[in-house]
């Protein structure tokens, strides 16, 4: 079984790669449309377009920066670089390992940075703008913010030592796993509390799209959901409370515009105020 995983994503082909990501986003969005959490009462078409415009620049990143990725695995695999090249484990505890290793550098704290270095954050804003979350809204990541999660991933990779079908394993249940996590729907209670030990799932990860502060600064799982608990990031609240987008940047033409939100890093920081005292949910 797990020699099968792994050659499949040791030959994974871009293809393959596209019907996940497509896969994920068709199934989660009809899904959204049987049960969603929020009222569907906004043009999904066009919020969906502005998402899978920026969904493309993320591909168009990742694609032309693949070569660096690709040599960096293959490099620390041939000089045993890395905390999986100086361990020695049975090959389903090496790739366990390795997934959680990748998604706390490579996701958990690149996103954690990207909340706390200023520059980073004038990135992360096209984000956190969406005030109709839902799967599309998983990849709504400026060109500038994939560059950056690039240069995470290759960081993680050097320092996991992952080969590269690890790191193929490791994105495409990024992808998946962050479409589930964005996606406008009510997941039972039942449900949740059994799936919210190990992954983010959408009851957990709505609040971190609240558009004040401190709500916007918790619960940045990606996959695993217990960094958020190790690292004191974790809260729960009343999700149908929560009002998503970005008290800075509330200005719908201002959001919904692409060319404005490719311009909005270079423009003046907008400093954002923590209202923990005046509201709770």
């Amino acid at each position: 079984m797990i020699e099968s995983i792994i050659e499949y994503f040791a030959n994974i082909s871009s293809a393959h790669r596209t019907i996940i990501l497509v896969g994920g986003l068709t199934i989660f969005s009809l899904i959204e449309s049987a049960v969603p959490l929020f009222s569907l009462n906004y043009r999904r078409w066009k919020h969906g377009g502005i998402n899978v415009f920026f969904t493309i620049t993320t591909i168009l990143v990742n694609f032309f920066m693949a070569f660096l990725l690709v040599k960096t695995s293959d490099w620390v695999v041939a000089q045993e670089i890395g905390i999986l090249q100086w361990i020695d484990t049975p090959l389903w505890l090496f790739l366990i390992i390795g997934l959680l290793l990748m998604d706390l550098l490579g996701a958990y704290t690149a996103h954690w940075v990207e909340h706390h270095v200023t520059w980073m954050w004038k990135f992360h804003v096209i984000h956190h703008s969406d005030q109709h979350i839902d799967a599309t809204s998983a990849n709504r990541h400026h060109p500038g913010e994939s560059v950056i999660r690039f240069a995470f991933t290759i960081l993680a990779t050097i320092i996991v030592g992952a080969p590269m079908w690890l790191v193929f394993l490791y994105q495409s249940m990024s992808v998946v796993l962050s479409q589930f996590n964005h996606a406008n729907i009510i997941l039972p209670d039942a449900i949740d509390k059994i799936l919210n030990k190990i992954i983010c799932t959408p009851n957990m990860h709505n609040v971190h799209h609240h558009y004040r502060q401190p709500y916007s600064d918790t619960n940045y799982g990606n996959i695993f959901s217990f960094w958020d608990r190790i690292f004191s990031t974790y809260i729960e609240v009343d999700n149908n409370k929560l009002k998503y987008g970005l008290d800075t940047h509330m200005d719908k033409p201002e959001t919904n515009n692409i060319i404005t939100m490719l311009l909005s890093p270079f423009r003046p920081y907008r400093q954002r105020i923590d209202y923990a005292e005046e509201e709770q949910l």
